[in-house]
């Protein structure tokens, strides 16, 4: 020390060899300060002392002034946004719904990040809210039947349109997109669900009773034909047999001769002699 003093008091200490060393390590700190890494999937802004630059950075290494100049990091990758809870709405018949638990999958286009970065108050990463989330869903539930409305991929295709629709009308067309609407579950309230349970129950009882009732008249029905069938068998026996009998009197009528009959009268003859009834001789055979 005593000789750094002594030296420096002899007026023989080289300030050139701190100032050079000095020199450089600033040079590095303001090159390293002035210079900045945008990353794959972002875009930057560029503000110079607070002021918007109108150009949008693109990935890559970009030079800044130190202290005047900054760069401003937008992300550019899809992103999700989850809303937890349920959102109420009608059907077209105004039939109460609900969608439960929704995930929304958007992002920033690139060419837009400087317009949204210079137009919106606030974080970019509230752009998809939760105000213009329900009021697209529940717009889209408006627009779709009971038939449809709980199936997810009817829902959610309605709600993305609108979505988008809702935030073009706010920050202009194309600046920010959804890509898809995620609804974990779509349900009626639990009256509604009661109520298509009994009806339910009730058209099945009305279609067992209508089974039922149908079985009943095959079986008449048919028993019914089997009885008309054996009663017109019956008749048709009893004529046939009608008929077959007189066809046989006849026949037998036309071969009785004279002489037939009276051997048939003779052949009856019980053996026993005639009485005489009178003074006249007659004998009768019966």
């Amino acid at each position: 020390m005593k000789n750094i003093l002594k030296n420096t008091a002899n007026g023989s200490f080289n300030f050139k060899k701190l100032i050079i060393p000095a020199a450089i390590i600033i040079a590095v700190i303001i090159l390293a300060g002035s210079i900045t890494m945008i990353p794959t999937g972002y875009t930057g802004v560029k503000t110079v002392f607070g002021q918007i630059s109108n150009k949008t950075l693109t990935p890559g290494l970009h030079f800044t002034i130190p202290i005047a100049e900054k760069i401003v990091l937008v992300n550019n990758k899809q992103q999700d946004i989850y809303f937890s809870g349920q959102i109420w709405g009608e059907s077209a018949e105004r039939t109460t719904v609900y969608a439960q638990d929704v995930t929304i999958t958007y992002k920033i286009t690139p060419e837009k990040s400087f317009y949204l970065f210079a137009n919106v108050t606030g974080s970019l990463d509230n752009l998809v809210s939760s105000d213009l989330v329900s009021s697209a869903i529940k717009t889209a539930m408006k627009e779709i039947s009971v038939e449809n409305i709980t199936s997810r991929s009817v829902i959610e295709a309605a709600s993305k349109e609108k979505l988008n629709g809702a935030l073009v009308e706010k920050f202009g067309e194309g600046a920010v997109l959804v890509l898809k609407v995620t609804i974990s579950q779509m349900d009626f309230e639990d009256s509604y669900n009661e109520a298509i349970a009994r009806k339910q129950i009730a058209q099945q009882e009305y279609e067992t009773t209508l089974i039922e009732n149908q079985t009943k008249m095959e079986k008449a029905e048919a028993e019914a034909e089997a009885l008309l069938i054996k009663s017109r068998s019956e008749a048709e026996a009893l004529l046939i047999k009608s008929n077959a009998e007189a066809e046989a009197n006849s026949v037998l009528n036309s071969s009785l001769k004279p002489n037939v009959l009276e051997y048939l009268k003779i052949q009856k003859w019980d053996g026993v002699l005639p009485k005489v009834t009178d003074g006249n001789a007659f004998l009768s055979v019966e």
